[in-house]
């Protein structure tokens, strides 16, 4: 591993909850995956929940060429990419790619996993449609969107907003298996823990660190993951069926 990638690991804990229990499901996915698993992050940009994860790592993300997307910091630019490649040892490459017309071949990869990215496609079901089609048999889709039950966001960028019931008919459409979940405690320490860390403000920075790390214990308690209000995000786990 590299440096990067150690002191990732090491700050863990202390980042915000949703990227933690992201990674978390991941490490568990890879686990019933035997080898290197070729794992497809949509949209991922650093793509830092899959820092240390047994697998090829592909990031595809879209072009930031808007000046909302370079606002609301969305797309990834050369520089990113250079710099992704140079912190990280388990990527394998870093595409330009839209997933609802993605070029990506037909069941290449065993895991696919879209962490706060569906709310931002306009065409969601080209989207889950050409998920399943880039998924080995047998493969799984991971994702992450905010929680419609109970969160109401004024993002620009934002096409959709999805409750449990209606992420849950979208997938079905295209997958055999669908479980979809409740996930990260809503307050005042997520809100605190969301902010952007600064070493030109290094209280602030630490206090930020500490309301993640509370949110972290607040949100592992199991009645979260059925609770449809004060709870920020959904997570949800779409297998394709084996022939």
């Amino acid at each position: 591993m590299r440096a990067f990638e150690v002191f990732y690991l090491c700050v863990e804990p202390f980042l915000p909850v949703v990227y933690q229990q992201t990674r978390w499901r991941l490490q568990a996915i890879i686990a019933s995956y035997p080898g290197t698993p070729e794992i497809l992050d949509v949209g991922g940009r650093k793509s830092h929940y899959t820092i240390g994860l047994r697998g090829n790592v592909t990031i595809t993300d879209l072009p930031r060429e808007t000046a909302l997307q370079q606002e609301l910091d969305l797309g990834i630019t050369p520089q990113y990419m250079e710099s992704t490649r140079n912190r990280r040892s388990n990527v394998k490459q870093i595409l330009y790619d839209d997933m609802t017309r993605s070029a990506l071949p037909d069941q290449a990869f065993d895991c696919v996993v879209a962490v706060e990215v569906l709310e931002h496609v306009e065409e969601d079901q080209l989207f889950a449609q050409n998920v399943s089609r880039v998924l080995k048999e047998g493969g799984t889709f991971l994702m992450t969107t905010p929680n419609g039950d109970h969160v109401k966001i004024n993002n620009p960028d934002h096409k959709h907003l999805y409750t449990k019931d209606s992420l849950t008919a979208l997938l079905r459409a295209h997958f055999d298996e669908v479980q979809v979940d409740y996930m990260v405690k809503s307050g005042y320490f997520h809100g605190q823990g969301s902010k952007s860390w600064s070493p030109r403000r290094p209280v602030q920075t630490l206090l930020i660190m500490m309301s993640n790390l509370i949110n972290l214990l607040q949100s592992s308690r199991r009645e979260v993951t059925t609770s449809a209000h004060r709870t920020h995000h959904l997570a949800a786990r779409a297998r394709k069926r084996s022939a």
